[in-house]
């Protein structure tokens, strides 16, 4: 397999900035302000102990980088690790630097917010004993576990932050998802949503560090001449030069279960219909970050498009990119690093006629599928009065 020695030449070059740490843009509360984001002011300062177990993964370091731009009034961030990372100190940002703590429930259970960005497994085992009682913190669980229990909110805050109230533990959607519902969910308040077809192209990252690592190594390797296909531990086959339609397990349907969740999850935030029709085929291909999707749908009522744009222009968190004359439409290039999700090629759909649109989506899932998320259920909590301060200060 040959490549051209440009290809070789931007690589090299790649591996001399830093491919995993970006700087999210938040201009988009700027430009579109919304009900999130804005700080709750009552006659007492709500000043936050903000607690985040997984900060050294690739969704706690966003995780980190969203509260050092949010609204949300933290006085103190922990860091909760494992005996490996106890006892070394980290660099958040404008909270300084900060000793990782050894996981301890009761220690969790101090802070008024704990976000998790660790396995289910691990959720499963401590999320809802950390959240218990009054003096417990309110989780955010950025896993699946408790994604489809009925009496567990799962929310994406511009859409069903009402669902929230006075839960101390939330969960926050597959990253898929929520990307897309950024997009769907004006759609569907202007025409009332039928149907939904997805298919998505995933980027590395959505499977960690350990995946974009992969991915990494695996093109140096196929570059180099060292192997004409590159090894592979994280995905099914190898990744570089190469997609994959399989991600997360397959179930008897012959639908993946990540393809699954964007079905469930759909559902459950819009407040759908259990049989509500959504289809998703998942594909993992190879760059480092931002998924992209191509949506379908077909409406109840007829599509106006230029109503479409103007409710995906005047939507928060959501960027429009649809200027074809100057080639202009979401790409994972530009999206990564932006908190908001970009919509664009809308067009009529050739399939279902008058009642049908077909869009291109592109969003970082690290920030608007898993870490902002995160972070803006607790500002959308905040402001709405149901996160409490276990001590709180005379404004």
């Amino acid at each position: 397999m040959k490549f051209s020695s440009s290809v070789a030449f931007l690589l090299a070059v790649s591996s001399t900035t830093s491919v995993f740490g970006f700087s999210p843009s938040s201009s988009s509360f700027v430009a579109k302000p919304s009900s999130v984001g804005r700080r709750n002011n009552n006659l007492l300062s709500m000043n936050y102990s903000v607690g985040i177990v997984g900060a050294t993964g690739a969704v706690g370091k966003e995780i980190v980088g969203c509260l050092n731009k949010s609204s949300l009034d933290v006085s103190k961030l922990r860091i909760f690790g494992s005996k490996r990372s106890a006892g070394t100190s980290k660099d958040v940002g404008k909270f300084g630097s900060v000793e990782v703590e050894l996981f301890d429930e009761d220690k969790a259970r101090e802070c008024d917010v704990i976000f998790l960005a660790v396995s289910g497994d691990f959720s499963l085992a401590h999320a809802k004993n950390i959240a218990a009682g009054d003096d417990g913190a309110v989780v955010i669980d950025n896993s699946s576990a408790f994604r489809y229990d009925e009496d567990v909110p799962l929310c994406v805050p511009e859409i069903n932050a009402g669902d929230i109230k006075s839960s101390k533990l939330i969960a926050n959607p597959n990253c898929t998802t929520a990307i897309g519902l950024m997009a769907l969910y004006p759609l569907h308040k202007l025409f009332k949503l039928t149907k939904v077809i997805m298919s998505t192209y995933q980027a590395a990252s959505g499977a960690g560090q350990e995946g974009m690592d992969e991915l990494e190594a695996g093109t140096r390797q196929v570059l180099s001449g060292e192997r004409e296909v590159a090894d592979h531990k994280v995905f099914a086959h190898a990744l570089p030069f190469n997609v994959i339609p399989h991600i997360d397990k397959f179930m008897e349907n012959g639908y993946t279960k990540e393809e699954m969740k964007v079905t469930w999850e759909t559902r459950k935030i819009c407040n759908l219909a259990d049989d509500f029709p959504v289809s998703c085929t998942a594909v993992r291909i190879p760059t480092y970050r931002a998924h992209s999707e191509v949506i379908v749908v077909e409406t109840e009522l007829p599509i106006d498009i230029d109503a479409a744009r103007k409710a995906l222009e005047e939507a928060p968190g959501v960027k429009l990119v649809d200027d074809l004359e100057n080639e202009k439409y979401p790409m994972p290039l530009t999206a990564t690093g932006q908190y908001d999700v970009e919509v664009g090629r809308l067009r009529r759909s050739e399939v279902f006629g008058d009642n049908g649109l077909e869009l291109f989506v592109s969003g970082d899932q690290l920030l608007r599928g898993a870490a902002l998320n995160a972070v803006l259920i607790a500002e959308a909590m905040d402001k709405a009065g149901s996160l409490k301060a276990k001590k709180a200060t005379t404004a």
